[in-house]
C-alpha cells in the first residue's frame, strides 16, 4: 500500500490528519488532490503574511505591507471557496458589505491594470507587483490603465452588477495567476497551531 509523504516522514496518521486540518484553516482551503509537499510549501510561502496578534506586518512572499480593506466595512458576507481545480466551481474571493455609492479603495500600492466594464459589470484590477493582482467589483471607476495608486487611494465607488449581491463588493486576489483567499493578506486568518493528538 502506498503511504503518504507525511506518514513516510514519521508522522503518525492522527497527527497527519491534524496537520491537514491546520493547513485548511491556514490557507482557507485544502483541495482533495493536493499533495502533502505542496501543502507544506504553501504554508512556508505564506509565513509572515499573517501575524497571530493582528499587528502590522509584511507579506513574506513579496515584501508588501499588510493589505488594507477596500471598503469601510470589514464584514464578509460570502467567504472564499477555492475550486478543486482551475475550472471547477468555487467563490474566488470574498464579498464584503458596502453601501452603494460608497468609496472603494486600493488594498495596496500598485498600478491600475484595468478599469471598465466586463460582461456588463464595472470593475477595477490592480497589479501590485510580486505576482499579486487584485480585482474589485462592481466598482465604477475613472481610473485609467497604467495609473499608479497607493494603499487606501480611492479607485472607484460601489456600483451594481455581476454576481456579487447588491450592497457588497467582490474582492478577489490572484498570486501568480492562482486565486488565493484575500484574508491571508488582510491578516484575517491566524497561524494554525497543532495540538497534541494521539500516542
Amino acid at each position: 500500500m502506498r503511504t503518504s509523504p507525511i506518514v513516510r516522514a514519521g508522522m503518525r496518521p492522527c497527527r497527519a490528519a491534524a496537520a491537514a486540518v491546520a493547513l485548511t484553516l491556514l490557507v482557507g482551503f485544502a483541495p482533495a488532490t493536493a499533495a502533502a509537499e505542496g501543502g507544506r510549501a504553501e504554508v512556508v510561502a505564506l509565513k509572515g503574511v499573517i501575524a497571530a496578534d493582528g499587528a502590522p506586518g509584511e507579506d513574506g512572499t513579496t515584501g508588501h505591507p499588510r493589505w488594507a480593506w477596500p471598503t469601510s466595512s470589514h464584514q464578509v458576507v460570502a467567504a472564499f471557496v477555492a475550486p478543486v481545480d482551475r475550472y471547477g466551481p468555487g467563490h474566488r474571493g470574498i464579498d464584503v458589505s458596502a453601501a452603494p455609492g460608497s468609496v472603494v479603495r486600493a488594498p495596496a500600492g500598485g498600478v491600475v491594470a484595468f478599469a471598465g466594464m466586463v460582461a456588463g459589470r464595472p470593475l477595477v484590477t490592480i497589479d501590485h507587483g510580486g505576482g499579486l493582482v487584485s480585482t474589485l467589483e462592481p466598482a465604477l471607476s475613472a481610473a485609467v490603465a497604467g495609473e499608479p495608486v497607493e494603499a487606501g487611494d480611492a479607485v472607484g465607488t460601489v456600483a451594481t452588477g455581476g454576481h456579487a449581491p447588491a450592497g457588497t463588493v467582490h474582492f478577489g486576489v490572484r498570486r501568480d495567476g492562482e486565486y488565493i483567499n484575500p484574508l491571508l493578506l488582510l491578516g484575517g486568518i491566524r497561524h494554525a497551531v497543532l495540538l497534541p493528538c494521539c500516542e
